[in-house]
């Protein structure tokens, strides 16, 4: 069944082809249950693939799938294949599973859209497209994938095109990744330089001969692929596209925050594990990034009062995470967070939409309240969702968290400090939307009131679905019992070269006390937060408004995000626009149309010059003769 692999991103194009050309001539539920069926194959084959994985020795656990030559030329040799390894298949269930689901809700949310088609074929092409970019056994066709949801991400986040705010989101989703991805693209091209080959196996293998440890061209490599990473995965400093990507409809969220584009820059790092890990200052550079993202943008989730830009910044805050577990070598406990992030996060975005179906799409949390009885299913899921990522025991957040955190520690305590005070901002600011919007005083609007309803069963079945995941999800990472992380056991081989050059060539070893301890920390930093958030919205509101007065200009700074886009806007957007203002004064219209026109004004003046020969007279053309038959016996004669 391996063999098969290349047909798991071949399934969503498929549904794309089939929608983008003749959904026309179809209903909106065959539409929709063909990008949401194309996209469920890829799953049931990415399982059975996943089962085949299981039965096999862990060190046989790679498998590579040529399907043929894409680019031959000299030294380079590029082919369309697929990767088959506990990384890629992880990636590919997370993609292919919650994708399916997201597509099954959207059928449901997205009905009575005059764009339904179109929007179900640019979210099979973004399904497939991630499917491309974490089943490549190469750089290059990986970032293919990268750009293909780059440009999706543009078109979906730009759905609602007529609206100013959305095709202003779009493009500066846009503009911010191809910043990162110029990073990226050099980066490939220092490891074609160096290794000659463009292939993950290639250059793997020869990493340790042609690369110095802490040497200046793996330093470089890696950095520039982090470039692209942080404008992928929306960090420091190009974190600013992701809150505006809201401007989408919800389940684009889902997709973007959840399963795919976000995730991207995550799997590149631990991807490239071996390199990092040779790399002593870039891996530092990922963790202090990381962590530092982690905390700054769960600040500003404190203060939104749009249930999607809060969830919006935990994303951010959630990959920091992800990040700066990276940077401390646990590459295995960022990806076991990726998972279960898929998991909780999916669910929340869902959850929030289903609110925003039932309220006339209403997004100020400030004009919700009480909501808890007239949509029981989505407030359950939305509270199951809030505690997977807050942490609480035994949802799936707990364990990748906790993880990150203890290892956090072991590497540095700077970097545990950073990340237990963002789990404690994260906590509250969960919690804080789910007494805002389920709990406390009614603030709806009474006409709203009275056409409040709970989803139809296509939106709360996934949104059940998501929940028992976030619940159980973390299960297969049990850190405390020796051979129950049954999800770090299985991508161990993926990392092993690069905890060896990490661990210096020892094993880790760690006590359970120590363990224990800090998992009751995580325990009760989550604990914390929520009733922090508790007593400041439900049990006496007024505090919260009170702490907003007191602290009145550090609320206005954070609650416009700390005006960064307007500091980018004010040093490198508005300079970039007065420069090209320049240039087209002063270059397009001086030079490049001065030379045009001067061309075109010369050709005009030597045209007008010889007009006159042209004068239509036989009289004038038998004097021009003449005058010609004289020059000539002139000359002979002269000669």
């Amino acid at each position: 069944m391996i063999e098969l692999v290349w047909l798991i991103p071949v399934f969503p194009f498929i549904g794309f082809l089939i929608n983008g050309l003749f959904g026309r001539n179809f209903p909106e539920k065959v539409i929709g249950w063909i990008g949401a069926l194309s996209v469920g194959a890829s799953f049931v084959l990415t399982v059975g693939i996943f089962l085949q994985l299981l039965g096999m020795p862990p060190e046989a656990r790679t498998v590579q799938k040529v399907v043929y030559t894409w680019m031959l030329s000299g030294d380079l040799n590029v082919p369309i294949a697929f990767l088959v390894d506990p990384l890629s298949i992880i990636m590919l269930l997370i993609v292919s599973g919650v994708g399916c689901l997201i597509h099954i809700y959207s059928i449901g949310y997205m009905h009575g859209e005059l764009g339904f088609r179109r929007f179900f074929a640019y979210l099979n092409l973004f399904v497939f497209n991630m499917l491309i970019l974490v089943s490549a056994n190469n750089f290059l066709l990986m970032f293919v994938g990268w750009e293909g949801v780059g440009l999706c991400s543009y078109l979906l986040i730009g759905y609602y095109y007529e609206k100013q705010s959305a095709a202003d989101a779009g493009k500066k989703a846009f503009v911010v990744n191809r910043v990162g991805d110029f990073g990226f693209l050099i980066g490939m091209f220092l490891i074609f330089v160096t290794f000659g080959s463009l292939n993950y196996t290639d250059v793997f293998a020869a990493a340790s001969g042609k690369l110095e440890q802490g040497g200046l061209m793996v330093t470089m490599i890696t950095l520039l692929l982090f470039v692209g990473a942080t404008g992928k995965s929306a960090q420091i400093p190009l974190y600013t596209w992701l809150p505006d990507a809201m401007e989408g409809p919800t389940p684009v969220s889902a997709l973007i925050h959840a399963a795919t584009m976000v995730t991207a820059g995550v799997y590149m790092v631990a991807r490239c594990s071996l390199l990092y890990a040779m790399a002593p200052v870039s891996i530092t550079v990922v963790a202090v990034v990381g962590g530092a993202t982690a905390l700054f943008a769960a600040t500003m989730g404190i203060t939104q009062y749009d249930i999607k830009r809060v969830l919006a910044y935990s994303t951010i805050s959630q990959l920091g995470y992800m990040f700066m577990a990276c940077g401390v070598g646990a590459f295995a406990s960022g990806i076991f967070h990726l998972m279960t992030h898929a998991f909780f996060k999916a669910l929340l975005f869902l959850a929030a939409g289903s609110v925003m179906h039932a309220m006339s799409g209403e997004l100020d949390m400030r004009k919700m309240g009480a909501l808890k009885s007239k949509l029981p299913y989505t407030h359950g899921t939305y509270l199951f969702g809030t505690l997977a990522i807050a942490g609480i025991f035994p949802f799936a957040g707990f364990f990748s968290k906790d993880e990150i955190l203890f290892y956090s520690l072991l590497r540095h305590p700077g970097f545990w400090i950073l990340g237990a005070v963002a789990a404690i901002m994260t906590s509250f600011y969960m919690f804080r939307s789910l007494y805002m919007t389920f709990y406390g005083e009614s603030h709806v609007d009474h006409e709203t009131a009275h056409h409040v309803h709970e989803s139809p069963p296509l939106m709360t079945g996934p949104l059940v679905i998501l929940a028992c995941l976030s619940l159980v999800g973390g299960l297969v990472g049990i850190p405390i019992f020796h051979g129950w992380h049954h999800f770090g056991d299985f991508v161990a081989p993926v990392f092993a070269s690069a905890k060896n050059i990490l661990d210096h060539g020892h094993a880790e070893h760690h006590s359970l006390a120590l363990e224990l301890v800090l998992m009751a920390v995580s325990l009760g930093i989550a604990f914390f937060g929520l009733f922090l958030a508790r007593y400041m919205y439900v049990t006496k509101p007024s505090v919260s408004e009170k702490m907003v007065e007191t602290f009145g200009p550090v609320h206005t700074l954070v609650y416009n995000k700390y005006w960064m886009d307007e500091l980018y806007d004010v040093l490198f957007v508005n300079s970039i626009v007065k420069f090209s203002q320049l240039l087209w004064k002063y270059f397009d219209e001086a030079i490049i149309d001065g030379i045009v026109n001067g061309v075109a004004s010369v050709t005009r003046n030597i045209g007008s010059g010889l007009r006159w020969l042209q004068t239509g007279l036989v009289k004038d053309y038998a004097f021009s003769v003449l005058l010609g038959v004289l020059a000539i016996i002139g000359y002979l004669v002269l000669k």
